[in-house]
């Protein structure tokens, strides 16, 4: 532990000068020397002002049910780890390699969406409108992305990490100073526990919000585990008690996903690899070791929907493709859900008016 907080206080007038840095690029955006870009359609940004899993995926995905019905929409994000450049758009020649694996994952999964990445978003917004005429768009992992001023700005605070008690990076896992979630519309407290109380939720929204910034609570919820190759078939993990289950996680925090496996079954290994970790060859090596390793009849791999868009490019072993399920890791508000929903739809009613 000793040395765990010696190198965090080593690293912090690092940390010091790298939030000198943000927060100088901030002031030229706020004095105007740096310009951002409005357009004439409604547009949502959702990001973070940490490194590391907030829930931005899951929370993109709330929204994009809530509007896709309605509305014609498209999503933006930067994409990631991908080993393309410049703007590309999904189609179905596009990996997880080109479009980054997030964005892969939603472009999969809402086929009726269109999917584009950008390193700069208001050039990307640009480009999807010189290719079609959209209702709204979403942009994916921007609150730091001052070049593009949002019709309202999501923010997003892992209720494990409180963005009050951390620190710049590297000594912590700051983007920016905590006193900028002053540029949210809306506070997102994500990843909340089951059993979170209203005085909880009270004393956060008394420390977190100013003025009149919107603050909601969330928490995960998983959806139905299904194999990899056929979405169909599904696996009933209440059934599951005696299996034996490798959990492959290649996401920021795979801590939740492993407590909610243990509910069903106690036999679990984790082999876990970085965020967006692309796999070697031997990478497949070890996974497939691993697998093989698990004690009794009934042996499963779980992944994410977030890993599964990377493997699903690697020749695997029928052997491990017939055992690789997908736990989807989805939302769900703890309380004003519709509240939530109804202010994103005014904002694009409000915006749709005064074009």
């Amino acid at each position: 532990m000793s040395n765990k907080v010696n190198i965090s206080t080593i690293l912090r007038p690092f940390g010091f000068i790298y939030g000198i840095i943000t927060e100088t690029r901030n002031r030229m955006y706020d004095c105007g020397l740096f310009k951002s870009h409005r357009f004439d359609i409604p547009v949502i940004s959702i990001g973070n002002i940490t490194v590391g899993g907030t829930g931005k995926t899951p929370h993109t995905e709330h929204l994009i049910k809530l509007l896709n019905k309605d509305y014609k929409i498209a999503v933006l994000s930067r994409g990631y780890g991908r080993k393309s450049k410049g703007f590309v758009q999904y189609t179905e020649q596009e990996t997880a390699a080109t479009l980054g694996d997030e964005p892969y994952q939603m472009a999969t999964k809402f086929p009726t969406v269109q999917i584009a990445v950008h390193s700069n978003r208001a050039e990307g917004i640009e480009q999807l409108l010189q290719y079609n005429s959209y209702d709204a768009i979403l942009l994916d992992d921007a609150f730091q992305h001052r070049r593009v001023k949002p019709s309202a700005n999501i923010l997003l605070i892992d209720y494990n990490r409180n963005i009050l008690e951390d620190c710049m990076l590297p000594a912590g896992r700051l983007r920016e100073w905590a006193y900028n979630r002053k540029r949210a519309d809306v506070i997102i407290i994500s990843k909340c526990p089951d059993n979170i109380t209203e005085q909880e939720m009270m004393l956060l929204t008394k420390r977190l919000i100013n003025n009149d910034q919107k603050i909601f609570f969330t928490k995960i919820k998983y959806g139905q585990t299904y194999l990899i190759e056929r979405p169909n078939t599904l696996l009933n993990l209440e059934q599951e008690k005696e299996s034996s289950i490798l959990l492959l996680s290649g996401i920021a925090s795979p801590k939740q996903m492993h407590s909610y496996l243990k509910k069903f079954t106690k036999n679990i290994s984790l082999l876990e690899f970085a965020d967006h970790h692309s796999f070697s060859d031997k990478d497949i090596h070890n996974i497939e070791q691993a697998f093989l390793s698990l004690k009794g009849e009934k042996r499963y791999i779980i992944t994410t929907e977030k890993d599964a868009a990377r493997l699903k490019s690697i020749n695997l072993k029928e052997e491990i493709k017939s055992s690789l399920y997908i736990l989807p890791i989805e939302i769900e508000f703890v309380k004003d859900g519709t509240l939530f929903d109804r202010y994103i739809i005014e904002q694009i009613k409000n915006k749709q008016q005064t074009i």
